[in-house]
């Protein structure tokens, strides 16, 4: 039945594109709000909070196992208020009710599907649930508030206290920082874990976790340790190579369900291809190796093809599924490329190991490398230029028939934070490749962003319809302020270091806690939840509280601002027992341990010929170092009485302190090395 011929429920009015794929349930969803937990205080029922995302695989094969049902409704509508979340619009609600199910039952994922009383205190939590399973749940959890309501009250205060519990901290004071040796020993015990065949980790599921492996870039930088660069190499090429990067189109799956990188959970999201393009980029300024390059322009190109809108804006995510099936739109008959490619569908069947049967499931191919180009053009007896050649024609016919086939799922709403770190990765992009194109959008895409989200009084998350609405969480601010930075240094101008610090303290006013000395996530102003959040962890994006902190550090060089270094060192003091215990989750955390304890360079140049001197000086890998643009009229304390009107001069100043000018590129890399 076409959805034209069904009633819809409340969802037909969001903005939300998960949302909106659950407006014509039988289920009476409410979006989270006020309305929907009175309703549940005046019926005495049990609140359903059920939460997942556009792209997300096993939200569809429930909602089709038992949304859509109408006996499965009847009994959630009879028992229950039921509340739909799109978690990437509301990550405040999400972190709760994740936090609950991982007391609960030690893991989590989504679909998550949450019990709440008319309070929003948790009692019972799942993921995935198979139909006849899921309606024996909502009959016992039903039959159990009505019949045992007080033990239900004091095992949601239980758990609630535990939601509580997790973000308390120890009562370390210490403003001391882990010194150079204690770090290289976190991260010597964290290579143990390292899959040297493979790259990665030795576990699977395989996600790319970029700032991991950004910190080890970082780490062989200071310590010299070329080990440590090849295993970051190795993990860059295999994943290059694998069925996780879209081999046709470019662009990278969200995480690998082996430890090969071959086959991808295939939905595609914008902060995991924004990170990568940083990374990649990143790695090509150490390495000059072209693959890397080519990894970032395909990825860059992946999404303005198809998560960029006219107005300059990124969208969120493309779904895994298409008519139905996960990961159809990328998968090749063999046959299909005989009709295709013709007499060149050997060397690419070879080059990307397709198989007369399939390499996957029904006969079907992932395209991922095996072999190197140089291998392949020796068996082919090609030369390698001759290959890459043919190769590149072949990816252009496959891409062309491949657009004809029904598209995956668009998730079309703007998120800001997700779009900040699409700046942070242009500027990067741009930095190691010298494109201006990518300077150039991404100015245009902070415009937007400063334009349509941002107002007198602060940013909003998501932007849809035209509408910007939600009051933006932690890491909007947090990763706004991390892309102004990137921008100032690109441009040279300075009205994004000034955002920037207006921006920081306004942050401070909405999310700074006094008491626990972090950032919650959730406004202190807004109306909270039944607890306060504090993101730490740096996990597939790295956590707002690290990323404010490196901000903080590097705008209390710029604007001679002590009280921000003093905030930085207090939370890194107190997240000390925590990362010492798990290291592998603090990686943004380690990466400004090392700029404090090594020392953060600022690098001002002034006078004649400065554009040139910033391209030489960005196109060399030094993490360690911001460069500046004196200008005459500068508003910037540290650039004062630095400005040259004729002759190039560089200065690079570290701990308040700046040395003699230095007059050539060569000179000031050696000054800012380790």
């Amino acid at each position: 039945m076409q959805n034209e011929n069904k009633k819809p429920n409340r969802l037909i009015h969001s903005s939300s594109p998960y949302l909106l794929q659950h407006a014509y349930n039988p289920v009476d969803w409410y979006e989270w709000c006020d309305e929907a937990f009175e309703k549940a205080k005046r019926e005495e029922k049990l609140v359903l909070v059920s939460i997942g995302y556009s792209s997300c695989h096993w939200c569809h094969v429930m909602e089709k196992e038992c949304f859509e049902k109408m006996d499965t409704a009847e009994i959630m509508n009879n028992h229950f208020v039921c509340i739909k979340v799109d978690r990437e619009e509301r990550p405040d609600v999400d972190q709760i009710y994740m936090d609950a199910i991982q007391l609960l039952t030690g893991q989590g994922g989504w679909p998550l599907n949450c019990f709440v009383l008319p309070d929003g205190r948790p009692i019972h939590a799942g993921t995935y649930f198979p139909k006849q399973e899921w309606e024996k749940t909502l009959i016992s959890l039903a039959e159990f508030y009505k019949e045992r309501k007080e033990e239900a009250l004091q095992y949601a205060s239980e758990l609630t206290n535990g939601i509580k519990d997790l973000n308390k901290f120890t009562s370390n004071t210490s403003t001391e920082v882990p010194d150079k040796e204690a770090v290289n020993q976190l991260l010597s015990v964290l290579q143990n874990s390292f899959d040297l065949e493979h790259g990665g980790f030795t576990w699977a599921p395989k996600f790319p976790m970029p700032s991991i492996w950004e910190l080890y870039l970082q780490h062989q930088y200071f310590t010299k340790n070329t080990n440590t660069l090849q295993a970051v190499e190795n993990t860059l090429n295999k994943m290059a190579q694998g069925g996780i990067y879209d081999q046709i189109g470019g662009g990278f799956s969200r995480y690998s369900v082996d430890r090969f990188w071959k086959v991808p959970h295939f939905e595609k999201m914008l902060y995991d291809n924004a990170q990568l393009i940083s990374l990649y980029a990143n790695a090509y300024r150490i390495t000059a190796n072209p693959v890397y390059a080519g990894v970032v322009n395909e990825t860059v190109s992946f999404l303005n093809c198809e998560l960029k809108d006219a107005e300059g804006y990124y969208y969120s995510a493309l779904d895994a599924d298409s008519e139905g099936i996960e990961g159809k739109y990328y998968l090749w008959k063999h046959q299909e490329i005989i009709e295709l490619l013709g007499n060149d569908e050997a060397l690419f069947s070879l080059f990307y190991t397709v198989d007369k049967y399939g390499n996957w499931e029904h006969e079907a191919n992932i395209l991922y490398q095996t072999r190197s180009l140089k291998d392949i053009a020796k068996l082919m007896k090609i030369s390698e230029l001759e290959l890459s050649d043919k190769l590149n024609h072949a990816k252009q016919i496959l891409l062309k028939e491949r657009q004809k086939r029904i598209a995956p799922g668009l998730d079309d709403k703007m998120i800001t934070a997700w779009n900040a770190l699409m700046i942070k990765a242009l500027v990067d992009a741009y930095k190691a490749l010298q494109e201006r194109s990518y300077l150039d959008d991404a100015v245009r895409l902070f415009e937007f962003l400063q334009t349509k989200v941002l107002d007198e009084i602060g940013l909003k998350r998501i932007f849809k319809n035209d509408k910007a609405s939600i009051n933006a969480f932690a890491d909007d601010y947090a990763f706004f302020i991390e892309s102004a930075i990137k921008l100032y240094e690109a441009s040279g101008n300075e009205q994004y270091l000034i955002i920037a610090k207006q921006q920081m303290d306004t942050s401070i006013q909405k999310f700074f806690s006094t008491s626990d000395e972090f950032f919650v996530y959730r406004a202190l102003q807004d109306s909270q939840l039944i607890s306060t959040k504090i993101d730490l962890n740096d996990d597939v994006i790295p956590s707002s509280n690290s990323v404010f902190a490196k901000s903080l550090w590097i705008l209390g060089f710029v604007f001679d601002n002590a009280e921000y270094h003093k905030i930085v060192k207090r939370m890194v003091g107190k997240l000390q027992p925590k990362i010492a215990k798990h290291p592998s989750a603090y990686s943004n955390w380690i990466q400004l341990i090392n700029w404090i304890n090594y020392g953060f360079n600022q690098v001002v140049i002034s006078g004649k010929n400065t554009n040139e001197c910033y391209s030489n000086i960005s196109s060399i890998y030094t993490p360690n170092a911001m460069v500046f643009h004196a200008q005459p009229d500068t508003m910037l304390p540290l650039l004062k009485e630095k400005t040259s009107a004729n002759e190039l001069k560089i200065y690079v100043c570290k701990d308040y302190t700046c040395g003699l000018p230095l007059y050539s590129v060569e000179e000031t890399v050696n000054a800012i090395k380790p």
